[in-house]
């Protein structure tokens, strides 16, 4: 559920209902399940005997806890919305405030904070608080975008002072907020060490988000953008991703995410080391130009992705600490990710932590205290029944004195600077950069270039001091660039503020290029990139392109989740190259050792110069090879991605065949169509130009491109209405009864998976990932979904739609209609299919009227005419499906 999609992540036949999960009672610190039977978890499930959880509130106080942060000084902050990912009507969420003064794990001051529709995000900073929601026009009450605000309460009597003040507006395209809800939006907020805020977009993207100075900033798609806590300075931070909630980030400024790729086709999650810059690729490259991104570091199968942070406490047990821990909504899990260097990234190892019923967010004080906020099956627009949220903290683990920033001493916060709290640490340093700043800079320049200290220290204290000095520090950032164990962290430093950008020395980031470390080399190449000076070009057209650079074969999905550290410098410098518009060095390098990387960076320049030194240099080679490479580049240029305005998105059963989604003509496309089609009047290699038109979508007539095959009519044929109204045991017992049997018959998943034919459920599903893609891939439905949640998800299928599933009634021109569920969706065409399992192609241009019907295409009553033991048989069969 990355984006708080509650239950539309994965749904057996078209639809999911909300979890059902064994009740659970508490005795002490433990809570013992008592019996199965009804759809909630009033704690945690399952953590580890170091641990000790406890229930903190209820949905008495916090019903649909949809996000929450905790202050260092331990008051908690919970946002409530019961609107959910799909509710349309505002004037339900706010911001709980809890605090527990007694450390009774108990809150003893509950106060409404503030009123905010679907809170998806807060920071707590002091007397400030953060909060990423949806808007809503007063006078229409229909969603207007999405905000990036922040309250005060100087006074700490737990209500907000006044109205917010806006630092981004307009962070969600509204259109889609208003069609679907805030499921795909811009979710998850959280401070790094460098003082800025950290915003995951989800794949509504957005169009003219606006900072406080009046900037404007457009993203086709989702990735992580950050920004000032004063609202200035706003910019784009990574790109490519899908369903990203949250984002986790470590004393180093390494960030981790955790979200899903391509709903229908899994909704594999995919965790993700997030370097400054990199592209990641969904939907249009993550498949077939796998080659040109940064892969994830793993796909780890169904889930939904929702709140994370990065441990950084060394009042925790060691094996649960300086580790991201990301939490899966549709796993009801809080997992650790443990993350090895490699290269200039990492590798990983995936282990289950804290089980909890729909886990949402996860945030910890400067205590060592945690909560962690559970939906706990509030459905899809939130449920005044449900909803919690816990406190884990270590087997007898003690309350240590905390002196709140605000009222510490300049001894006591260089105590905290220093501390083993990674949330200590910035809070402190949040409270420095607003004392004098020749004191506070003095006292952070103490601890940076202290040596005896560890690096993570040292690095909070420079963050501190760069922030404090501005252009008067510079020089003294420079003398750390010079320590080997802060050098990575000094170049990123010397680079963060484009503001200091022109003060900086440009030999620094050269030499770093060839330092012993790669971690140093890609800070180095980043930072070239922010720099913006473009006799850069040179040294970063040196960088070497390994032999992992290669194009998936046609037809095949290249390897988007498999670590590859050696793609990471070169993919690091092609982005530096596109962001000094290095047209006339790369075409300079064409036919030289660095051509590889040269190539590669003008695959991305639709600039005329960058055509005609392409021309050019193909004239002057005779390389056959190289030729080859030069057409191929060309052919990648004819078109270009269609500027976004914000009117489409992506969908959530997206084209992904790439290079671009809404591919359009530019001024050098009538150039590179006539060059190329002269070449190929002489050429006897016909296909090299039909493959290149078929894999870039050229859409050139005369290289004579056949219509893709996108599905085809299942040789199976099921009469749905024949079997719906049979009647065995299940059709003749109410569900309650059918569920209780369920829970004692395990059922044989060998006649289950003959039942998946027989029922009908192949019409419409698919359980192989070479098969054609139909409804919902159910090839994993096991790790999304209980047996009970499968079973009462075929016995209800009117219950909710899963999203990308619902019915779709499409009225198009020459008075044609057409009713499914869409397959594929492109700014082209529309590709449905119906209930029978057959495919239509539908362009987009001839689409007269498209309407989303309440009602599923599964007929309720296909398991009708089973026993008991056939339903069971069935339902474990589908439950063991977990590739």
């Amino acid at each position: 559920m990355s984006k708080i999609s509650f239950g539309l992540f994965s749904a057996f036949v078209l639809f999911l209902l909300n979890p059902f999960s064994p009740e659970k009672k508490e005795t002490e610190d433990l809570l013992v399940p008592v019996h199965a039977g009804t759809d909630s978890l009033s704690n945690a499930a399952k953590w580890p005997s170091e641990l000790s959880v406890t229930h903190f509130v209820g949905p008495d106080v916090t019903p649909s806890p949809a996000c929450l942060a905790v202050a260092a000084t331990g008051e908690v902050f919970v946002g409530v919305d019961m609107i959910g990912s799909l509710g349309k009507k505002p004037g339900n969420g706010k911001i709980v405030r809890l605090v527990d003064t007694n450390n009774d794990g108990k809150p003893d001051q509950i106060t409404t904070f503030a009123m905010v529709d679907n809170p998806r995000g807060i920071i707590v900073n002091g007397d400030q608080v953060f909060v990423l929601h949806t808007t809503f026009s007063t006078q229409t009450g229909i969603a207007s975008g999405m905000d990036l605000v922040v309250f005060e309460d100087k006074n700490q009597d737990g209500v907000a002072d006044g109205p917010s003040k806006p630092l981004i507006q307009n962070i969600s395209s509204p259109k889609f907020l208003q069609s679907r809800g805030t499921d795909h939006a811009t979710n998850g907020i959280r401070m790094g060490i460098d003082g800025w805020i950290y915003i995951a977009v989800g794949d509504f993207g957005f169009h003219d988000a606006v900072d406080r100075t009046g900037k404007k900033m457009t993203m086709l798609g989702g990735g992580i953008v950050r920004v000032r806590p004063d609202g200035t300075e706003m910019e784009v931070y990574t790109h490519g991703t899908r369903n990203i909630y949250d984002v986790a980030i470590d004393p180093f400024m390494n960030i981790f995410t955790r979200g899903n790729t391509n709903d229908g086709g899994g909704w594999n999650i995919r965790f993700i080391h997030q370097i400054q810059t990199a592209e990641y690729g969904y939907p249009v490259l993550f498949k077939h130009f796998t080659e040109e991104i940064l892969p994830a570091l793993v796909d780890i199968g169904g889930g939904s992705g929702t709140g994370s942070i990065f441990i950084d406490d060394a009042s925790w047990p060691a094996a649960y600490n300086k580790v991201p821990m990301m939490a899966d909504w549709g796993r009801s899990q809080l997992y650790i990710h443990r993350v090895k260097p490699n290269g200039a990234s990492y590798t990983q190892q995936e282990e289950e932590f804290i089980k909890l019923a729909q886990i949402t967010d996860v945030d910890m004080d400067a205590s060592g205290r945690m909560y962690l906020s559970a939906w706990d099956g509030a459905g899809y627009s939130g449920n005044p029944a449900k909803g919690f949220v816990v406190r884990a903290v270590p087997k007898n683990w003690k309350l240590s004195p905390y002196v709140s920033p605000k009222k510490a001493s300049w001894k006591q916060l260089e105590a905290q600077l220093t501390s083993t709290s990674g949330v200590a640490r910035l809070a402190a340093q949040q409270e420095l950069l607003k004392r004098p700043a020749k004191e506070a800079g003095e006292l952070a320049w103490k601890v940076a270039s202290n040596q005896s200290l560890s690096s993570e220290v040292r690095v909070a204290g420079m963050y501190t001091f760069s922030q404090l000095s501005g252009k008067k520090g510079l020089e003294r950032l420079i003398q750390l660039a010079t320590d080997a164990s802060l050098k990575e962290y000094a170049l990123r430093a010397l680079t963060d503020r484009k503001e200091l950008l022109a003060e900086v020395p440009l030999n620094l980031f050269l030499q770093a290029l060839n330092d012993p470390s790669e971690r140093v080399r890609a800070a180095a190449i980043i930072g070239l990139g922010r720099l913006g000076r473009a006799e850069a070009a040179t040294s970063l057209l040196s960088v070497k392109v390994p032999g992992s650079f290669v194009s998936p074969a046609a037809g095949t999905e290249g390897p988007h989740a498999t670590p590859n550290a050696d793609i990471i410098l070169p993919h690091l410098a092609v982005r530096a190259l596109v962001s000094l518009h290095a047209v006339d060095e790369s075409v300079q390098k064409i036919g030289s050792e660095n051509s590889a990387i040269a190539l590669w960076a003008l695959r991305y320049m639709h600039d005329p110069r960058a055509v005609n030194g392409l021309i050019s240099a193909f004239s002057k080679t005779s390389d056959v090879q190289l030729k080859r490479n030069i057409l191929s580049t060309l052919a990648r240029l004819y078109k270009k991605e269609a500027p976004y305005d914000g009117s489409w998105w992506w969908s959530t059963r997206p084209d992904t065949h790439g290079p671009y989604y809404k591919g359009i003509e530019w001024e050098s496309s009538e150039v590179i169509r006539d060059f190329l089609l002269n070449q190929w009047e002489k050429d006897t290699d016909k296909t090299f130009y039909t493959d290149l038109n078929s894999r870039l979508r050229m859409d050139i007539p005369q290289w004579n491109l056949t219509q893709e095959a996108v599905a085809v009519k299942e040789e199976v044929k099921v009469d749905l209405e024949k079997i719906k109204n049979k009647k065995g045991q299940v059709g003749e017992a109410s569900i309650e009864d059918v569920m209780l049997a369920m829970d004692k018959i395990p059922g044989n998943p060998a006649l289950g998976k003959t039942l998946f034919t027989k029922q009908g459920c192949i019409a419409c599903h698919s359980i192989n990932k070479g098969e054609a893609m139909k409804g919902p891939f159910m090839g994993q439905i096991g790790s999304i979904m209980t047996r009970e949640q499968i079973a009462e998800s075929i016995l209800k299928p009117n219950a909710s739609i899963s999203q990308g599933f619902a019915s779709v009634l499409i009225t198009a021109k020459g008075d044609k209609s057409y009713m499914g569920f869409v397959t594929e969706e492109s700014a082209n065409r529309l590709v449905l299919r119906d209930i029978t399992g057959q495919v239509y192609q539908i362009k987009v241009s001839d689409i007269i009227k498209r309407e989303e019907l309440e009602t599923s295409m599964m007929p309720a009553g296909l398991a009708n005419s089973l026993s008991y033991e056939e339903f069971a048989s069935l339902i474990t069969f589908l439950s063991k499906q977990k590739k």
